[in-house]
């Protein structure tokens, strides 16, 4: 397990990142995922970059992003990635009910998926030339 760096203890090109990760999300502190990160600024500066483009505002909104990495990360097994994104649903305003019908189409979703690649089915004509 790879210590987190924290801001005191950060090179001044990491706390650059964890001032922009502050700054873009409006909070006071920076969580652990970027705190391992750090031990390796060019992938720090990478994904955090990517994160901040993939997850802003968009044609999807921020909410559905959420649950979307939400559902990913389910299926994934990403504890850390669950309990982030599940905050950050319930911030942007994720109900009780709609996490729990998430995790329903996940679970449902997940199981279909191995039904159909074991059995091979094949893909309808009408779901290729919509």
């Amino acid at each position: 397990m790879s210590k987190p760096i924290e801001y005191a203890e950060a090179s001044a090109e990491v706390r650059a990142v964890y001032d922009d990760i502050m700054a873009t999300r409006k909070i006071d502190w920076v969580n652990n995922f970027w705190k391992v990160l750090a031990h390796h600024p060019p992938t720090l500066r990478r994904i955090w970059a990517n994160a901040k483009e993939v997850m802003q505002p968009g044609a999807l909104d921020p909410l559905t992003k959420e649950l979307i990495y939400v559902a990913v990360s389910v299926t994934n097994n990403c504890k850390y990635c669950i309990a982030s994104h599940s905050a950050a649903a319930r911030k942007k305003g994720m109900t009780d009910e709609q996490y729990q019908e998430l995790l329903a189409v996940v679970g449902l979703a997940n199981e279909t998926n191995r039904l159909v690649f074991g059995h091979d089915a094949p893909i309808d004509e009408r779901f290729l030339n919509p």
